[in-house]
């Protein structure tokens, strides 16, 4: 029995950090909406969007975003996506550098944590450890817009996302 109960406390650590990650970078945050993101049918990572008190997203206020990754992909590739991204929804963005200190390789099970102070400012968490904070004159809606704004790469990942 002890055994068992080990198992299930083990089991659950992971999401009792991530909560926590965003509980304390975002005070009354909960839980908005969810969704997988596929490219060519593969899943690439689950999304889940955070909120004050899970209500729908609005761009003035502070929110949250976890990415919980089903494959392993670099640092170059993250970096690189996110570049291209940046680019394909707006103009180019000198952040290559910051990224590079933002982002490592991921593996599959692996979580970052983006959460918005302010417009300028967005904090990273990988697995619950701390690891910057990319700054940037309205970075948030910059980088977000990735995952919520109305150009990207699927409008029904995005509605799931936003809980909609």
């Amino acid at each position: 029995m002890r055994k068992l109960a080990l198992l299930f406390v083990t089991l659950l650590l992971p999401l009792s950090s991530q909560a926590s990650t965003i509980n304390s970078a975002l005070p009354g945050a909960e839980l908005r909406g969810a969704a997988t993101f596929r490219f060519i049918g593969f899943p690439l990572y689950e999304a889940r969007l955070f909120t004050k008190s899970g209500a729908p997203l609005d761009w003035s206020k502070d929110f949250g975003l976890e990415l919980k990754y089903l494959r392993n992909l670099t640092e170059y590739d993250l970096v690189e996506g996110t570049m291209r991204e940046l680019n394909r929804t707006g103009t180019a963005l000198p952040l290559r550098g910051q990224l590079e200190q933002c982002f490592d390789d991921v593996r599959n099970g692996d979580r970052y944590i983006a959460v918005s102070k302010g417009q300028n400012q967005i904090g990273f968490w990988l697995n619950g450890n701390r690891v910057c904070t990319l700054k940037h004159p309205q970075i948030k809606t910059r980088f977000m817009t990735i995952f919520l704004g109305d150009n990207t790469r699927s409008k029904s990942f995005t509605r799931k996302l936003k809980g909609e």
